[in-house]
């Protein structure tokens, strides 16, 4: 349940973290993941040994542009057949690696920083973006649980994050995401379209060319 307050700040392990409003019940937590970066990436790393990243195909036949994986119960597939969460990679027959302890912290306390008690994602998403990647305007609609909220965590090279409104058309917010900064949305905003602009060309030092996403749901 998303409780509103007052403040135009949050704490994060390191002291003030700026929050920005984008919606009624969505925020951009600006900075909050920086301090666990690094280890997160190694995490990433980890998971990408055992479910690596790979390009999707839409239903319609489209190779997607954004490389993508798993970790937690559930993957969220797509192919000819549709969008969908499976327990098992289908590249591999097996389950999709377990959710790092500290991926599930983080999620946790910044959904609790943006409003959301007891959010207890078992889906982890992984994008990784490169010069050009883009993710077109979308709802996030596959997941079981569409009262609790989705947190995205941004890492390495910076993007551009559109948001949308309820219904598809409309003018976009373009908000600026940075190394380290986590989108919380939720409650009356959950089923606002939003995508990621082309990536333009950038290099940071922890992820060379890339941008990585993590993307925390419940699914199941």
């Amino acid at each position: 349940m998303w409780t509103p307050d007052l403040f135009g700040s949050v704490s994060s392990d390191s002291g003030a973290t700026a929050r920005e409003a984008l919606s009624d019940g969505a925020w951009v937590l600006r900075g909050f993941a920086l301090d666990h970066a690094e280890s997160l990436l190694q995490e990433v790393d980890a998971i990408t040994r055992a479910a690596p990243f790979r390009h999707l195909v839409t239903p319609g036949g489209f190779r997607m542009s954004v490389a993508m994986t798993n970790c937690g119960r559930l993957g969220w597939v797509s192919d000819r057949r549709g969008y969908r969460y499976d327990a098992r990679d289908p590249e591999t027959g097996h389950s999709w690696p377990v959710m790092p302890e500290s991926f599930l912290k983080l999620a946790t306390r910044a959904a609790e920083e943006a409003g959301y008690q007891g959010f207890a994602p078992d889906a982890c998403l992984i994008n990784r973006y490169q010069s050009g990647s883009r993710l077109s305007l979308h709802q996030d609609r596959d997941e079981a649980r569409l009262e609790a909220p989705i947190v995205s965590v941004s890492l390495g090279v910076p993007a551009t994050f559109l948001w949308g409104e309820l219904e598809r058309g409309g003018r976009s917010q373009r908000v600026g995401l940075q190394h380290g900064d986590v989108v919380v949305w939720g409650g009356p905003s959950r089923m606002r379209f939003h995508g990621i602009a082309p990536l333009k060309s950038a290099w940071h030092p922890a992820t060379g060319e890339f941008r990585v996403n993590l993307t925390f749901r419940c699914a199941g």
